[in-house]
């Protein structure tokens, strides 16, 4: 297995920071906190660089909402200069440690994606008789620091970038509870070990790609399910034998405990393609693909909201077609003209 080493002089390169603050904003460029960074810009940098290689550095206090669409989640957003610092090592350390990563995991990596990943799905679904569906329980919350650190250390062998990691990790907020028992624990285990990752955090959706990289391996390679998708905490099986799956379900939750994870009870289920099966918005069918209803009905409302918006003024027209062509962008990858039609032909956008 390789490691990497000797990263740090490219983590803390005042060029990669810089880059790594380009990258930050975007999309955020006009908010305080990122104006007032960036009237300082060079000061700011030289600081963080400072502190970096002093490691002085230690990460701010996260600022926490919820969300309750498409799930009811706690979202974490770290003060800007602390996600300069996520996308500085991200920037150095993806590229590398991606490499292990299997070609049907698809979540936050460059060139893959939710479109990419939903053709995959199809494309199994359509020619298997049988899928095997499962979601991982309370995943963001569940993740284990220790295990975490130490698939880390399997992949990295410079100590700087390790420091660096683990004091991110460290300093993970508090998530929502998450305490389950595995084989071997006694009744305190669960709640000493810490556990949990920020959502909103760009380092988070690596280490979380990363937790799973072992159990991908394992469902291709050693379980030897060639038409496997994963996206995040989401992942199907697919076969034309009942029995492979069923003894493959097993398998999984075995495999799962080892890194203190368990499947959801009741979504997790095997069933026949031809019923059809939910994935990232969509119910892909033998014959077509339709929008879920949940995402339909939230679609409209937030049709709803961008009227109201615009007719009160909050929002442009630009700012209006954009989020319509993102929206229908995404549409386009099921079977929606006749759906299209429907909803746009009578939306009107009037200010008061």
């Amino acid at each position: 297995m390789k490691r990497y080493g000797n990263l740090w002089p490219q983590v803390t390169a005042f060029a990669n920071l810089l880059a790594a603050a380009k990258q930050a904003q975007r999309g955020k460029r006009f908010r305080d906190n990122v104006l007032q960074f960036n009237a300082d810009l060079e000061i700011e940098i030289l600081r963080l660089q400072t502190e970096l290689q002093t490691k002085t550095y230690v990460p701010g206090q996260y600022r926490t909402f919820e969300i309750v669409e498409p799930k009811r989640r706690l979202i974490s957003a770290a003060p800007y200069r602390d996600r300069v610092v996520h996308h500085a090592v991200c920037n150095v350390i993806v590229p590398r440690l991606e490499r292990s990563f299997i070609a049907d995991s698809y979540a936050n990596r460059q060139g893959f994606g939710t479109h990419r990943a939903l053709r995959r799905f199809t494309q199994f679904a359509r020619s298997s008789r049988y899928i095997l569906q499962c979601d991982i329980q309370k995943y963001f919350p569940s993740i284990d620091h220790e295990i975490l650190k130490s698939l880390l250390r399997q992949k990295l062998k410079c100590a700087d970038t390790l420091w660096l990691l683990e004091t991110i990790i460290d300093h993970s907020n508090p998530q929502e509870p998450s305490i389950k028992y595995f084989p071997g624990d006694d009744l305190l285990t669960p709640l000493q070990r810490r556990r949990g990752l920020p959502i909103g955090n760009l380092t988070s959706q690596f280490f979380a790609n990363l937790y799973l990289n072992g159990f991908d391996h394992f469902v291709q390679e050693h379980l030897k399910i060639s038409k496997y998708v994963r996206y995040v905490d989401d992942f199907a099986l697919f076969s034309n034998n009942h029995g492979v799956l069923k003894q493959a379900r097993i398998a999984i939750e075995d495999h799962l405990n080892t890194l203190r994870l368990k499947i959801h009870p009741v979504k997790s289920q095997q069933f026949e393609t031809k019923r059809g099966a939910s994935f990232l918005g969509f119910r892909v069918l033998p014959q077509q693909i339709r929008v879920r209803t949940e995402n339909l009905r939230r679609a409209r409302r937030r049709l709803r909201d961008l009227q109201q918006d615009y007719a009160t003024g909050k929002l442009k027209v630009k700012e209006i077609s954009h989020s319509i062509r993102s929206w229908v962008a995404h549409l386009e990858h099921g079977d929606t003209w006749q759906l299209r039609e429907k909803i746009f032909h009578n939306l009107i956008f009037m200010r008061k």
